[in-house]
């Protein structure tokens, strides 16, 4: 026999994309054939008995696929199945499950069987004709079979034009009614037509009466050849002569059944009822298995399907059961399906195959391989065979997971049982290749497919063109739907589906209209599916009434689009501002989807249709609508979400005035709005207007919505007040509302109030198991000291939860580290350990934190090695811990040691790592270890960040490279950071330690421009270097900026201020300060006082002083010895010594003993006096009080003054004011002024020992020579000056310490009680002839080159003997003189005024020659180079005059440019003052270089360029920090030499023309 069927797939998950389906090509026909089948004839008792034994036992249909493979969601064609085109044939002939559901052996086939009639001759049988029977012998005879199947081939054999009377009418034997039934059926396997007709040939004759059987017969061919509505016909006409025949009502059911026509069935049962015929289990069976085909069944109607069954009093069998579990294996639903199952063993009915089967099935669409194999191996073991369903079922379920490996093994397997790979099996791996993307095997199998005579079948075909529609194949899914057409396949609805979703996909419209066009052509009707693609498609192609068109039909049709398509129609409806139709289908979407007008209006703004959907609203309000809440908030919060706050702000105030009953909720619409966009302060502002006007008391939205805008930017005070309101209105907080509460909080500082809220949730069954809230209150009790409530809080927690969660003991853990309690926090790690949950990294961060906060990094690492004994791995997160440890402390040695043995460990660093070790080395001044640390991270591919660049700007402001900061900075230009507060107060105190205030001045004036506050350091530095520079307006109009700013300003910043005004000679402004402090609250101190002393001494008035100290004494302050020092100090720098002694005895009478501070002032006069005498006098005085080491320095040469002075520098050093380091200073001035040279120098080497001078003053080692005598004395600057010079001797005869290419002299530029450290030291050096020079580009800064100061060292006369040595006795006058800031040697002062009021300034060894000639002679000499210069300069003048154009001359043009530049600097210093002509010129230093030096014009070119080094003219191009008005006037200065020199042309373009 031959059952034919036609396959098509449900849509797919995805949409695929095929090529244009040519219309030649589609050939969709339909012939009408007839199918023979030949059935085996068997005469014997045993095929009765076969026969009878196939009805008990179980059989499975391999023709239906659609129950066979449920995965591929299969279901039958509802066209005529002669259409030879599509016929599946089956290999073998089995009972469909759903046929056995329709005609159950209990129905149909038991009464076909039951009444069978034998047939039995009676007499000789004729050779010329058939003698007719008697009824009896009718019955009786056996070979009824013989006979039908003779009658069926006739009638079977009958041309299209022959009728089925053309074999009846001759009637070739005789047959019973049953006969005749059976011969229905035989017929109407392969032709219902001809059973059809055969069946009314029968109702046509007299001699036949139509019977229950006949009739059920044919309805069960109807049935099966989808022809419901003949059918129909059939029983309408008969059913009310049906009666009570169960089996006709059963037929009727299945033909309903096979289509899905739940609710026909369910009416016929009810009709069969009324008539008085009682349903039997066939019935419920045919029932059950229309609704498994009317669609998924819903979670418990399997169940209670079965329920119904038992109600009716019946017993549900196999095939009840084997339904149900099919119809669940459809819908995948596993839990029913197990229910389904574990009932049918409760029940002791057994399972068969079929069973097994279908819960195969069910396992593998449910994703339960593992199970589906379990339940295989099971069958085995039951004694079951698998068959070929039960070899595919278990193979889907691993493809459906992708397991290719376990599926070829399955694929093997079943082949080696007997049953080839058939077409469901080949459609299952080419699928799963197909979705797996591994479409050569897809192919390749589809080839084997067609090699083993397996014949692809439409689901092939399709599974093919959608995984290739899927990968984007287009050209070879055209040649899979050509093959298709080839091979005489119809392409079925879910064929055209893929094809038309693949043209979707790939925005091919027109080819996707085409194929629509196609389908519908050929027969085929669109689904929701295809309408829906192709509404889409056309919608995004803009074609507004071509998808309305297909709208329209696809509603006719019954089909109704989703919410989503809907929602794409209404946006393209409101892009188009198509109101009216726009209108007519939200009428539909609403019927369709239940999609409020809310709802709708939130969608079209989200959409972006703004303006539509706000004219919808105001529409809605304007016919008197009720302005709904839900409504304005959806469209509020789409406003929102998409940043167009200003146009829902305008919405609101149009429904303001529209809607004035609504005032209140648009209040708190607009309230709710300003929250999402975090406008925390216009929400409150609004919130406090409708609280003040007496609004309503608002939702629960708006204030959720304020506490949680506030705890979002972080307005916790204005979210307790809010919350405090809500409570007052009644209204009590959500979920999330509490938990945002405890959190806010708990950043207030609240952790209680936290802790009731979350009594208050748990109470209303809140926030249950949510440890998280437990941990946030633990913490916060931990940073408040208060670790008792967090461990009673703990405790509660272990006795309410069994188990408590880690998170909660990490807290308690961190919460004793914010203490420091270390040992608590021990304990409870090591409960951990004990009782769990186990410790984890951060419970092992938190034990080190709280050694770090007790300040015990000794015992890190003792920690760290008990931890590792017990088999605890230390993350990397604890290295860097101890890490930052130790970098905060300063230990370098510990930070470096972790950092290598982490690169050890082979922990890479990272960027935080870096930015550590690199703070840490730049606040030590590590400079050379950090540069390498900078290296080092470029290297693994990390840029330095602004962090970084802000640590190495501070490390080079702190050593005073200012050079190098410059180029950090510029790097971070160019690395594109924009420079923070940081880098500008970095910046701003380079420039103050320059001595810069100007630049300092213009970068902070760019940093208020950016929204950045310097702070008040910064300020106080610019005002410190502003006062340096004597730039006073500019330092007053900062500190008043500041105090009109409201800033709070500390004692340091009005001694600043006081010396400021005390450097200035404003006496005034120094008294009215001091007035401002006290009203400012800052109480004056003895120290501000002294300021203001020294103030008064500075200024020549020590009596004014004096006032000030009387002053004090009648305010009853008591005093210390710093006032009297200020005065004491004012009348001996005034030379008034007697009033100095009279003071000093007034301290006496006061009862305060001299002091250091005396002790200096003394000192420091009498290196100042003229004679020994006074200064012998000056000492006497102190010796009087009863300190008489200084005079007996200058009198004696006791080895005990070694100890005296090693005691009493131990006995200074603690104490404040620096008062060993004044006192070194006073007497190393003293000593050198009276010249005691050797005691200066063991003094000198006393105050390294005790620490008073720093080791490093100067240093000789290899390729190191420096030295830095800031803040020395002169005297102390001149001893180690000469011990200097003396070691480097030392290293130039002996060669070792090598040294450097250039040596570094640090004089800084600050004068040390008005004498000048840097003039002192090159009055010095100039005298001895030394090769130092001041450096170019630095002031206080003195360079020479190592060789010259080499051969400097050897051969200078100067240097023959550098030892410092004590004068016989002490000389009558001071040998030293202080001279306009000049310490230097008495006899050198006249020399010195005259060489440079003559010469100006020359170089060191020309200035020794001079100094060494007698005045006679050097008058002389400084009369014969000044007629030389004169000479040199008209002669120039006379050959530049001479000389043609293009002829090279002897002499260069360098004399020029130095005459010109020299009028540019006369003219500018005559405008400008000394600051402004630094900025114009960046210090520019002019020489007049003799023009005879130079022979040809290349050299000067080169001169002419290391001139333009020398006058740092691109720190002009630069203007870093310059103010534009004054860098446009030094290019124009530029300009205006090369004009001079050039005239217009380039020096590059003319560097060849003499001149």
């Amino acid at each position: 026999m031959q059952t034919s069927s036609s396959f098509i797939l449900l849509p797919f998950t995805t949409l695929t994309t095929t090529p244009s389906l040519r219309s030649n090509k589609v050939r969709i026909h339909s012939s009408t054939s007839t199918s023979t089948s030949t059935s085996t004839t068997t005469t014997s008792s045993d095929s009765e008995q076969q026969q009878a034994i196939s009805h008990n036992k179980f059989s499975y249909s391999r023709a239906s696929p659609s129950i066979r493979w449920p995965h591929l969601k299969l279901t039958e064609n509802p066209t005529s199945s002669n259409t030879k085109d599509i016929i599946f044939t089956s290999p073998s002939l089995e009972q469909d499950p759903s046929v056995e559901n329709e005609t159950s052996p209990s129905s149909l086939d038991d009464l076909l069987d039951k009444n069978d009639e034998t047939l039995e001759a009676l007499g000789r049988v004729s050779k010329t004709r058939v003698k007719k029977m008697t009824k009896l012998a009718l019955k009786r005879a056996k070979d009824w079979r013989e006979r039908v199947q003779l009658v069926a081939d006739k009638i079977l054999k009958l041309q299209p034009e022959e009728f089925v009377a053309d074999v009846l009418d001759g009637r070739p034997v005789q047959m019973t009614p049953t006969d005749f039934c059976f011969l229905v059926k035989w017929v109407g396997q392969s032709s219902w037509q001809r059973a059809l007709e055969l069946y009314e040939w029968l109702n046509l004759r007299q001699w036949y009466s139509p019977n229950a059987r006949m009739l059920a017969t044919i309805l069960s061919v109807l049935g099966k050849a989808n022809q419901e509505k003949l059918a129909v016909e059939l029983f309408t006409r008969a059913e009310p002569g049906v009666g009570d025949t169960v089996q006709v009502y059963n037929a009727m059911m299945g033909v309903y059944s096979r289509n899905g026509r739940f609710a026909k069935v369910q009416e016929l049962l009810e009709l069969m009822k009324s008539r008085g015929c009682e349903p039997d289990l066939v019935s419920f069976n045919t029932l059950i298995n229309a609704r498994a085909k009317s669609g998924t069944l819903l979670p418990g109607v399997a169940i209670k399907l079965l329920n119904e069954v038992r109600k009716s009093g019946l017993r549900p069998d196999i095939i009840t059961y084997n339904t149900l579990i099919s119809a669940c294996s459809r819908g995948s639903d596993l839990k029913e399906a197990v229910k389904i199952y574990n009932d049918l063993e409760a029940s002791s009915c057994q399972p068969d195959l079929w069973t097994y089967n279908a819960m195969l099935s069910v396992y593998g669409r449910c994703g339960k391989a593992t199970e589906a194999e379990r339940l295989f191996k099971e069958l085995g073991s039951k004694g079951f065979l698998p068959d070929a369903v039960t070899y595919n079922s278990l193979l889907y379920a691993f493809a459906r997971e992708g397991n290719v490996g376990r599926v070829k093994e399955i694929g093997e397997e079943m082949v080696q049982a007997g049953f080839g790979r058939d077409e469901m099996t080949y459609n299952t791996m080419i699928h799963m290749y197909g979705k797996q993307g591994q479409h050569d095997l897809a192919f390749h199998l589809y080839k084997d497919m067609k090699s083993a005579g397996r014949n692809p079948d439409a689901i092939t075909y399709t599974v093919l063109i959608d995984s290739l529609g899927k990968a984007g194949k287009i050209t070879e899914a055209a040649d899979v739907m050509s093959g298709m057409l080839d091979a005489g396949i119809k392409p079925t609805l879910r064929t055209f589906s893929a094809l038309i979703c693949g043209y979707a996909k790939a925005g091919m419209r027109v080819e996707a209209e085409e194929t629509f066009s196609c389908m519908v052509r050929s027969g085929i009707k669109p689904d929701h599916l295809a309408y829906s693609v192709m509404l889409d498609i056309l919608l995004r192609s803009n074609e507004t009434k071509k998808s309305m068109t297909l709208y329209r039909e696809m509603l006719r049709r019954g089909f109704k689009p989703d919410q989503g398509l809907y929602e794409h129609i209404l946006l393209v409806l409101a892009k188009e501002n198509n109101e009216d139709v726009f209108e007519n289908v939200r009428k539909d979407m609403k019927d369709v989807c239940g999609i409020s007008l809310q709802s709708l209006t939130s969608i079209l703004i989200r959409k972006g249709c703004h303006e539509f959907a706000a004219k919808m609203l105001r529409l809605h309000v304007s016919h008197d609508f009720e302005l709904e809440r839900e409504s304005l908030f959806a469209i509020m919060n789409s406003y929102s979400l998409i940043g167009k706050r200003m146009e829902a702000l305008a919405l609101l105030d149009d429904l303001r005035e529209k809607v004035p009953k609504s005032h209140d909720l648009i209040a708190e619409a607009s309230i709710v709005l300003l929250c999402k966009d975090h406008e925390v302060d216009a929400a409150m502002e609004q919130y406090n207007n409708s609280k003040i006007f007496g609004l309503s008391k608002g939702s629960c939205s708006m204030y959720e919505s304020l506490i949680k805008c506030c705890e979002v930017t972080e307005h916790f005070a204005e979210a307790s007040q809010v919350y405090t309101d809500m409570k007052f209105c009644g209204m009590e907080p959500s979920e999330s509302l509490y938990r945002s509460l405890v959190f806010i909080y708990c950043k207030i500082g609240f952790p209680e109030t936290a802790h009731h809220l979350v009594d208050q949730a748990e109470s209303l069954n809140f926030l249950q198991n949510d440890f998280t809230i437990y941990v946030d209150i633990i913490e916060t009790y931990g940073k408040l000291k208060l670790c008792q409530r967090a461990e009673s809080l703990v405790g509660k927690l272990r006795l309410k939860y069994s188990t408590v969660d880690r998170k909660v003991w990490n807290a308690l853990i961190h919460a004793y580290a914010a203490s420091g309690r270390y040992e608590q926090a021990r304990a409870v790690f090591n409960t951990m350990i004990r009782d769990g949950p186990s410790p984890t990294v951060d419970s092992v961060n938190g034990l080190m934190q709280a050694l770090i906060v007790d300040e015990r990094l000794d015992e890190l690492y003792v920690v760290i090695q008990e931890l590792q004994d017990i088999d605890f791995k230390i993350s990397k997160s604890t290295i860097l811990l101890m890490l930052e440890a130790y970098a905060r402390a300063g230990n370098i040695f510990e930070v470096k040691k972790i950092y290598h043995g982490m690169k050890a460990a082979g922990y890479l660093p990272t960027m935080h790592l870096y930015r550590c070790m690199i703070g840490l080395l730049s606040r030590a001044k590590r400079i050379r270890d950090v540069e390498s640390m900078v290296a080092e991270m470029e290297e693994t591919g990390l840029k330095p960040d602004l962090s970084v660049f802000n640590s190495l700007l501070r490390m080079y402001t702190a050593i005073e490279d200012f050079k190098k900061t410059r180029e950090v900075y510029q790097q971070i230009v160019e690395s594109g950071f924009k420079p923070n507060e940081d880098t500008y107060n970095t910046l701003i105190l380079m420039y103050c330690r320059d001595l810069r205030p100007v630049e300092g001045l213009s970068l902070l004036q760019d940093m208020k421009k950016q929204g950045l506050d310097p702070k008040v350091d910064t300020y106080k530095s610019l005002i410190s270097a502003c006062g340096k520079q004597k730039l006073w307006e500019q330092a007053e109009d900062l500190f008043e900026g500041l105090k009109s700013k409201g800033v709070k300003l500390d004692r340091s910043m009005y001694h600043i201020m006081l010396k400021i005004y005390r450097n200035s000679g404003d006496l005034s402004k120094a008294e009215y300060l001091l007035v401002s402090m006290k009203e400012a609250g800052v109480e004056p101190t003895i120290a501000t006082m002294h300021l203001l002393m020294v103030s008064y001494s500075s200024a020549g008035q020590p009596r004014e002083a004096e006032n000030v100290l009387r002053n004090l004494k009648t305010l009853g302050v008591d005093l210390s010895t710093l006032p009297y020092s200020s005065v004491i100090d004012a009348y001996l720098k005034n030379g008034d010594h007697k009033l100095g002694k009279e003071k000093l005895l007034e301290m006496k009478r006061d009862g305060l003993e001299p002091d250091h501070r005396i002790w200096t002032c003394f000192i420091r006069a009498a290196s100042l006096t003229s004679s020994t005498s006074e200064a012998m006098s000056l000492l006497s005085s102190l010796r009087d009080t009863g300190f008489d080491l200084p005079i007996r320095l200058l009198a004696e040469r006791s080895e005990s003054l070694v100890v005296e002075m090693d005691r009493l520098l131990m006995e200074l050093g603690p104490l404040v004011d620096n008062a060993a380091f004044n006192f070194v200073n006073a007497i190393e001035d003293m000593l050198w002024a009276f010249e005691l040279r050797a005691t200066a120098s063991w003094v000198f080497q006393l105050a390294i020992k005790r620490k008073v001078y720093r080791h490093d003053v100067f240093r000789v080692a290899d390729k190191d020579w420096g030295a830095d005598f800031r803040k020395l004395s002169p005297g102390a600057a001149l001893v180690a000056l000469t011990l200097w010079l003396d070691h480097m001797q030392d290293a130039s005869l002996q060669g070792s310490p090598e040294s450097p290419k250039s040596i570094v002299l640090i004089t800084g530029t600050a004068e040390y009680n008005m004498v000048s450290l840097d003039k002192t030291l090159k009055a010095y050096l100039w005298e001895m002839g030394s090769p130092f020079l001041p450096c170019k580009t630095r002031s206080g800064l003195l360079v020479a080159k190592g060789h010259s100061l080499r051969m400097w060292l050897k051969d200078s006369p100067f240097c023959f003997d550098l030892e410092l040595k004590d004068g016989p006795s002490l000389p009558d006058l001071n040998s030293m003189q202080l001279s306009e800031g000049y310490f230097m040697r008495i006899g050198l002062i006249p020399v010195f005024k005259d060489i440079h009021e003559r010469l100006g300034h020359v170089r060191p060894k020309k200035f020794a020659r001079l100094a060494l000639l007698t005045d006679e002679k050097r008058d002389k000499a400084i009369q014969a180079d000044l007629e030389g210069r004169k000479e040199k300069l008209a002669k120039m003048k006379t050959t530049s005059a001479l000389a043609k154009p293009g002829k090279k001359t002897k002499f260069g043009r360098i004399a020029v440019i130095g005459l010109v530049f020299g009028e540019l600097w006369k003219r500018e210093a005559e405008k400008t003052s000394r600051c402004q002509r630094e900025i114009v010129f960046c210090q520019l230093r002019v020489e007049l270089i003799p023009a005879n030096q130079y022979t040809n014009c290349r050299r000067l070119e080169e001169t002419l360029q290391q001139l333009k080094v020398k006058t740092e003219f691109w720190h002009i191009e630069r203007g870093i920090g310059q103010k534009n008005e004054s860098r446009q006037k030094a290019k124009k200065s530029m300009g205006l030499l090369s004009s001079h020199v050039y005239g217009n042309n380039s020096l590059v373009g003319k560097s060849n023309e003499g001149t």
